[in-house]
């Protein structure tokens, strides 16, 4: 039976609330664009966002909730129900790391890195970005790099690019970062160590997110060959055979359909290696994979070299 909506009520918001960094429920609805009807529903039905009310009883949000509405909108876009989003954000925010006063300075300084980008890419300045990267390389790892720096910000440009200007913007990011994550991609494969293939599922990922994936699974180790995207699965087989790799891991950041585990299986048979997946959908489908040869990477570059290292040494079971 489907809930009744009360009758829209406009809330307005307590006069202290924009001096605390407290949005209305109407403006985060110009911003996200999510209808204030659905909004509550989201609240109420499943607990996705838990905005602070005032003495007369209206829903503040902060700018936190803003950025979990634009992620749930992202979870949806993917194919995700909005039911079970819930545990795949509660998943991302790392459970049993502790929210120290270290960790909040270290966000901070990401942060800031993230504002002196984001000045670059609205200006097209190729030198001050190229700059930004070079010192934030410097200081950070690769993973924090592009996992926890500039794909945020890429993400952030991504979902508004219906605001004039930011289309041009987040192409001219995307090409820079497509451009460097591929440049260190050649080098780490250049090494004389053992390599594995990632190819991504047609159209359930975009090209950067592919070859980041790639260049998070690498290590001094282990050498990860990025297939273009747009690889037909049905001729990973003859590649594979040719290549000979350590490992085949297949990319996705989409939902996973009901097809997926029987499809996986039959490449399976296929091949004289194993088969990993990776991404969201890898954590996504992790369940409905048990039992079976496949492999799941999970989609953090903190777990996903160190999980390919263990698959790839009998250490952990499909």
């Amino acid at each position: 039976m489907s809930e009744i909506i009360a009758p829209v009520r406009e809330e307005t918001p307590d006069s202290h609330a924009d001096a605390e960094g407290l949005f209305p429920i109407r403006e985060v609805a110009r911003l996200t664009g999510v209808n204030p009807v659905t909004l509550r529903a989201w609240e109420r039905r499943y607990g996705l966002i838990q905005p602070v009310r005032t003495e007369s009883g209206h829903r503040l949000y902060s700018s936190t909730d803003i950025d979990t509405v634009h992620r749930i909108l992202d979870w949806i876009g993917r194919g995700v129900a909005v039911s079970k989003v819930g545990k795949i954000l509660a998943r991302d925010q790392q459970p049993g790391e502790p929210a120290t006063a270290s960790r909040s300075d270290t966000e901070l300084e990401w942060r800031q890195w993230q504002t002196q980008l984001r000045l670059a890419v609205s200006a097209f300045d190729d030198r001050e970005l190229d700059q930004l990267y070079g010192q934030i390389f410097s200081v950070y790892s690769t993973t924090v790099v592009f996992q926890d720096i500039m794909m945020p910000l890429w993400q952030q440009l991504l979902r508004h690019q219906d605001r004039f200007g930011q289309a041009s913007e987040w192409l001219f990011f995307d090409n820079f970062l497509r451009t460097r994550a591929l440049r260190c991609l050649q080098m780490a494969y250049a090494s004389p160590v053992p390599s594995v293939l990632l190819a991504a599922i047609a159209g359930e990922c975009r090209e950067l997110e592919l070859l980041v994936a790639g260049l998070l699974m690498s290590s001094d180790k282990l050498a990860v060959k990025v297939l273009g995207v747009g690889q037909p699965l049905d001729e990973l087989t003859l590649i594979c055979e040719r290549t000979r790799p350590q490992a085949l891991v297949l990319f996705s950041n989409h939902a996973p359909g009901s097809e997926l585990p029987s499809r996986l299986n039959r490449l399976a048979l296929t091949l004289d290696c194993p088969l990993l997946l990776a991404g969201d959908a890898s954590d996504l489908a992790e369940q409905s994979l048990a039992g079976s040869s496949i492999g799941c990477l999970g989609n953090d570059g903190r777990v996903m070299p160190r999980r390919l290292q263990q698959f790839l040494s009998g250490l952990l079971d499909s």
